[in-house]
Formats: structure tokens, sequence, C-alpha cells
């Protein structure tokens, strides 16, 4: 048995909560840059083939961890209440992961 090398090392999880938009710069393997996504009120959402950017309104549902969706953490699949600027209420699903990607990206159901 031996112990874990310094690159085979985890981090704790984002866990990207809803509210005013706050990134962390992660330094990575090769001195590179993850930006993990602490915090958004706002997603890029494809309607009707055109990218718009919503306000989030609330969490519906979190597939991955029904304790996410208690706690309102948004991750890859989580399902969005959003508003789009014509001030209409849509659901939209999540295709980015924002904890990794620094941004959220979803299109709606």
């Amino acid at each position: 048995m031996r112990k874990k090398r310094k690159y085979e090392q985890g981090r704790k999880p984002a866990e990207t909560a809803i509210g005013e938009e706050k990134k962390k710069a992660v330094r990575t393997k090769g001195a590179g840059l993850k930006m993990k996504l602490v915090s958004s009120g706002y997603a890029n959402v494809v309607v009707n083939g055109k990218n718009v950017i919503c306000k989030i309104l609330d969490l519906v549902k979190n597939p991955a961890n029904k304790d996410f969706t208690r706690r309102r953490i948004i991750t890859k699949g989580a399902v969005l209440s959003v508003k789009t600027p014509e001030g209409k209420d849509i659901s939209v699903r999540v295709t980015s992961r924002p904890g990794q990607d620094g941004l959220i990206n979803a299109v709606t159901v």
C-alpha cells in the first residue's frame, strides 16, 4: 500500500449556488487555470436556436442528488426556472459543468 501522490489528490467541489456572480481561480497541473463558479444569477440559454442571457429564478430539481435540490446547488443536468429578457418564465436544463467551466449554459426542456 502507498499513499496518494500530489497529482492524485482531489479538491472540494464548487457547489455552485444562486446569487451574485462569484468565481474562484484554481491552479491545475501544468500551471493552467480552471475557473470554478461559486455562485451565479444568470445562465446562457439557447431559446429557439438563439443564445440569450436569462436571470435564474430558482432551482426546480437536481437529479444528481436530492440533497442538492434542497440546498439549491447547481450541477450539470439540474433543471432551473429562468426569466427571459422578454419576461417569459421558462424551464431549462444545465448542459455545462459550472464547478469546472466557470459558467452556466442551458437548453430549454
